[in-house]
């Protein structure tokens, strides 16, 4: 049979013509349409139920599609002198960008890009306006050429076109618009300006982007009080809600406020910004004059515990982080040994225990005291003269600056009864000054040389913060202050406050024993015999309660003390007026260079404790006749 014959075949067996295949193709799309329907169906019906499609909410997507909001950003809260003298707030700066792409044009197709034939005026305007040189300005906007003859839609000009203040960028505009020249646009960011410069750097610390990658998080504290007060300074952003048009704008009545903004609260410190700027000028020559490595300056109020002006080199510029490389506040973040200016703490506790007679003298033993004559860990301890000055008196132990006078006030003590006393005094302790990374420093423990040796501020560790608390009791009767930077805490919105107050925390020793050091300290700078730094520091018009020290300085990796000709830490603690201090002041300065002398750290010394005095007698006299005043107003 052949091909043809078999295919015959087969469709008269299928019966299959015309009218049957209809029917059965008929058959097909009605079952079809049937399961599609119900299919369908199922489908809306799990819509409608769930709410959901492919795990997305409807809901949600109609809410974004005609819902819109705004984040309302809170402002950070400003810092401030105890004058209320800004020292830091919230600003915006700017950057540069030019739009190079011939496609950038406005209403009746204006050029608003950038035209090679302006490159040359905008150079010259950027270089009158910014760090950019003309020549670089020339080079980042011939940049804009791809290597294919393209154009890039726009170009930026590097850090030099960043960071620019709002008077820059309306210079810059206004010196275009003159010349109408167009393609210079600016993109703001969240920013802090700090007015002042090296202000008590690192004290009030420094801000940065919290996400390099989303300015909109906005700024977060990264040293200091911009820091350790980050939440009372950030507040907390509101939010806005609102219907939208079909252009995405919120339509008139649908605006509601779902969280109102809640700015950062201003911090008021104790700083006066008269007394800071002064310290600050006076560091400088002092820091090219004597090289240190480092130097510390804190003048407090000796009564409050106020800090009324506070700085360390290397220091920064918190606006612009120059300098920024030493990276701890070393007032409170670093422990070292005092030296001699702990004599006074020493004497302090004698008196107390009944040991120190002021004109009692004691022998100097030939060759200095042996604390140690184990072989190969000798310790013998020498007066910085050897001895040459002759026989001195506990009194002058202090003036002179006597090891060996302390030592024989140490043994008459006990080692155990001297470690209490540095103990009440606040060392190995914190002073919760609120500032991270404060160190707790250390008192020496059983061993005995260690004992003796701390009675001259060697074998034991502090901070300058420990010892500027340790050294209030010498102004209040025995009490001692805890030192304060924060005066009060400002709600902008409310008005409210927080009043940082006054805080005792100790009293170590009775009033007659820090009275009578403190006279003792006097001979220091008046007695021309016995005073290690006589007529170094003087106030005009005032008596000066002062103690000097001079500090050898441990190698941190061989415990080793170095040897050199300046290198040691030398210190200065000074009270005014003696008789009843208003003010203390406390310098240290790390390793000098070898044109060092004892009147170095008076020429910061001097000129602002005199400062320090007319600006406290004017406040007086100021406040006395404004009292006055408001008596004969009432009267």
């Amino acid at each position: 049979m052949s091909v043809k014959s078999k295919i015959k075949q087969f469709i008269r067996k299928k019966n299959l013509n015309p009218m049957n295949n209809r029917k059965k193709v008929g058959i097909i799309l009605f079952a079809t349409s049937i399961g599609l329907f119900f299919l369908f169906a199922f489908r809306l019906s799990y819509i409608i139920g769930s709410g959901e499609v492919a795990g997305v909410s409807l809901k949600e997507k109609t809410e974004e599609l005609y819902n819109g909001s705004t984040v309302i950003k809170a402002k950070r809260g400003s810092i401030l002198d105890r004058n209320g003298q800004v020292i830091a707030e919230d600003a915006t700066s700017y950057s540069l960008y030019a739009v190079l792409s011939e496609d950038f044009l406005g209403q009746d197709k204006k050029k608003l890009y950038a035209q090679k034939k302006d490159f040359d005026a905008i150079a010259a305007v950027l270089d009158s306006n910014t760090e950019l040189s003309k020549e670089d300005a020339l080079k980042y906007l011939n940049s804009g050429t791809n290597e294919d003859g393209s154009t890039k839609f726009q170009v930026e000009f590097g850090s030099n076109g960043k960071n620019l203040t709002l008077e820059q960028k309306q210079n810059i505009e206004t010196a275009l618009a003159e010349q109408e020249i167009e393609g210079i646009y600016f993109e703001d960011h969240p920013d802090r300006i700090y007015p002042n410069g090296v202000f008590a750097s690192h004290l009030i610390g420094y801000t940065d982007l919290a996400n390099q990658e989303d300015e909109s998080v906005g700024l977060t504290g990264m040293m200091g009080i911009e820091k350790s007060y980050n939440d009372i300074l950030s507040g907390t952003d509101g939010k806005i809600d609102y219907q939208k048009n079909v252009s995405g704008n919120p339509v008139p009545g649908t605006v509601v406020e779902e969280s109102q903004v809640q700015d950062g609260q201003d911090i008021v410190t104790t700083l006066d910004i008269r007394l800071q700027t002064r310290l600050e000028s006076l560091l400088d020559p002092l820091v090219e004059k004597y090289e240190p490595k480092e130097v510390t300056a804190v003048l407090m109020e000796a009564k409050s515990g106020d800090i009324v002006a506070m700085s360390q080199r290397p220091s920064f510029n918190p606006e612009t982080k120059e300098g920024l490389e030493l990276w701890r506040n070393i007032l409170v973040e670093d422990k070292y040994e005092p030296g001699s200016t702990i004599k006074i703490i020493t004497s302090a506790a004698a008196i107390q225990e009944g040991v120190f007679n002021p004109d009692e003298t004691f022998a100097y033993p030939y060759g200095g005291v042996v604390l140690d004559d184990t072989p190969g860990n000798e310790t013998i301890v020498n007066d910085w003269d050897k001895g040459e000055k002759g026989t001195l008196n506990f009194r002058q132990a202090i003036s002179w600056s006597s090891n060996v006078g302390m030592l024989e006030l140490e043994r008459r003590m006990g080692g155990q009864k001297w470690q209490e006393y540095l103990t009440k005094f606040g060392f190995g302790a914190s002073t919760n000054s609120g500032l991270e990374n404060e160190s707790l420093g250390s008192i020496p423990g059983d061993n005995t040389v260690d004992q003796a040796m701390s009675a001259f501020g060697q074998a034991i560790s502090v901070t300058n913060f420990q010892m500027m608390q340790a050294f209030s009791a010498f102004a209040n009767e025995g009490t001692m202050i805890k030192p304060q930077y924060i005066r009060e805490i400002v709600d902008p919105q409310t008005g409210e406050k927080k009043v940082t107050q006054r805080e005792e925390v100790g009293t170590p020793v009775s009033a007659q024993a820090v009275n009578d050091v403190r006279t003792y300290m006097v001979d220091t700078v008046e007695d021309p015999t016995y005073g290690i730094a006589y007529d170094v520091y003087t106030v005009p018009g005032y008596h000066v309660a002062a103690k000097t020290g001079t500090a050898q300085i441990v190698d941190q990796e061989t415990g080793v003390y170095y040897t050199g000709a300046t290198d040691y830490l030398y210190s200065v603690v000074e009270m005014v007026p003696a008789e009843n201090p208003e003010y203390i002041l406390y310098i240290t300065m790390k390793q000098p260079n070898t044109n060092y002398s004892k009147v170095a750290m008076a020429e910061v010394a001097n000129p602002l404790m005199k400062l320090a005095m007319e600006i406290k007698e004017t406040d007086v006299n100021t406040q006395t006749a404004a009292d006055t005043t408001a008596v004969e107003s009432n009267e």
